[in-house]
């Protein structure tokens, strides 16, 4: 079996790769457990050095990299030159995330022999959790992909990682492979820290093997909840990260939509559409006042938009599907289309209807993935907290009101609150800043594990796990829990925190 680099343009194959069988699965998952004491022994300051000659690799390749990607997802030269930075940015950042060391969490009690009863020397910190297995998802050829964030923040825990090819970017899976390879052999680590394997049948073998003691996965509902069911019912299962689908509701009150209708249709229209909506942050469902005049003001911003290019056959058609479906549904109409292409180009959409159709309809609570939105109006603030609090686990939920609706705007962030995992205030929830505060999840289906990030310094945790040293003998302590802390490391001494 194979799988071929499609040209996203013209439909023509450009690269055949062969799938990786079960047991060459294996031997990766193999290799990647044998080389897990390599980053354990480097401690913190060697893996930061780590990721940061990776980003200078990746930097180095932008150009060709780039060039590859576009042909492969027809996401523009632009976005994939700044989808680059931003791989690279993150390997840096997780290397500050190591320099600063409070990932660790690290706690020390003193021994209290005279206490009753006896208390002993006990040392905490975390560890990793062994080789992690990521999927590459299909919008990000970079971010969320063989350099993403997964694998920048399983490697700043320690982990070695197997990386599941996305089908629809082959090509650039294997090129982004080589530079980290090449970074990480620059920095004096082994270049196979970080494996790759293309096909359905090569996922369904990472997920199984029972050196994988974790699994990072951007991608649909659908194939995330049978993977994550999979890892589950493994002899040992093993945490599933899922980040799946997101419908990101955006909220207008009356006196937004009085003071800035225009603006508001303007921003929400770029935003529904960036990137041909294949951001898992589009906000597919507007709450918008009845007679508010939202709907048709941001129409002119549709209608001028060019026939979008989508990521692939799969998508396309999952795209025309879900739009035909909505656009049939009685009471909703279709508002504004966007200009019309070639077969292998799709229109933009907008369609608008009455909010009580939420009451009937479960379609519009699914994400469409692609250039579509749906403007629902309410009749009344009751009527508008009702059909947010319909809406399903999302990764965002924006709220754009009026000063002088702190009482509305404090009702509709506490439903907010329970549905998602970030709070957008008078803006857009497309541009997902990778910093320490960034909180990329939220309940399901946006995610499987609500409780983590998938973007940001705190998704480092999601490939730890920590242990206690009772009573250790200080020869044997790793360097974290020693007294002479060599790694400089901030932690808590009976519960006082302690800076280096």
């Amino acid at each position: 079996m194979t799988v071929w680099s499609i040209d996203a343009r013209s439909g023509e194959r450009r690269t055949e790769h062969a799938e990786t069988t079960p047991q060459e699965v294996g031997a990766l998952c193999r290799r990647a457990h044998d080389l897990l004491p390599v980053l354990d022994e480097a401690g913190p300051p060697g893996r930061a050095a780590l990721l940061e000659a990776m980003a200078d690799a990746l930097d180095a390749r932008t150009g060709e990299l780039v060039a590859v990607a576009d042909a492969e997802t027809a996401l523009g030269e632009v976005r994939l030159t700044g989808e680059t930075a931003r791989t690279s940015g993150q390997l840096r950042l997780f290397a500050e995330v190591l320099r600063e060391g409070s990932f660790l969490d690290v706690r020390l009690d003193s021994a209290d022999p005279g206490a009753t009863p006896p208390k002993p020397d006990l040392r905490r910190m975390n560890v990793p959790l062994g080789v992690v297995g990521v999927f590459s998802a299909s919008n990000f050829p970079f971010a969320f992909s063989v350099g993403g964030g997964d694998t920048a923040s399983a490697l700043a825990a320690g982990c070695t990682v197997v990386v599941k090819a996305h089908p629809l970017h082959p090509d650039t899976s294997v090129l982004t492979l080589a530079a980290l390879r090449a970074g990480a052999e620059a920095a004096g680590f082994p270049g196979d820290i970080v494996q790759l394997a293309h096909g359905r049948e090569a996922g369904i073998a990472l997920v199984q093997d029972p050196r994988v003691k974790a699994i990072g996965f951007t991608g649909s509902v659908g194939g995330g909840r049978y993977l994550h069911d999979l890892a589950m019912s493994r002899p040992e299962p093993i945490p599933f990260y899922g980040e799946l689908g997101s419908l990101n509701p955006l909220v207008v009150t009356p006196g937004a939509a009085r003071t800035r209708l225009a603006e508001i249709a303007a921003g929400l229209s770029a935003s529904a559409t960036l990137g041909a909506g294949q951001f898992c942050v589009k906000p597919g469902l507007v709450l918008a006042p009845a007679g508010s005049g939202l709907a048709e003001a941001m129409a002119e911003h549709f209608t001028a938009l060019d026939p979008q290019v989508l990521l692939g056959d799969p998508i396309r058609e999952g795209f025309t599907a879900g739009a035909a479906e909505r656009a049939a549904v009685p009471g909703l109409r279709t508002v504004a289309t966007g200009r019309t292409g070639d077969g292998r180009q799709v229109t933009a959409r907008l369609l608008a209807g009455p909010v009580s159709l939420l009451r009937s309809c479960d379609l519009l609570l699914e994400e469409c993935f692609g250039p579509l939105t749906v403007v629902l109006e309410y009749e009344g603030e009751d009527e508008l907290a009702e059909a947010l609090a319909a809406a399903p686990g999302t990764l965002t939920v924006t709220l754009h009101s009026g000063p002088e609706e702190e009482k509305l705007a404090a009702r509709l962030i506490a439903l907010a609150r329970e549905r998602a995992g970030r709070l957008v205030f008078d803006a857009y929830p497309t541009g997902v800043t990778v910093g320490w505060a960034q909180q990329h999840g939220g309940p399901y289906p946006a995610t499987t594990a609500p409780t983590t990030t998938s973007v940001g310094t705190a998704a480092v945790f999601r490939f730890l796990r920590p242990v206690a040293y009772q009573n250790c003998p200080p020869a044997l302590l790793p360097p974290a829990l020693r007294d002479d802390n060599p790694w400089s490391l901030p932690r808590r001494r009976d519960g006082v925190l302690e800076l280096p």
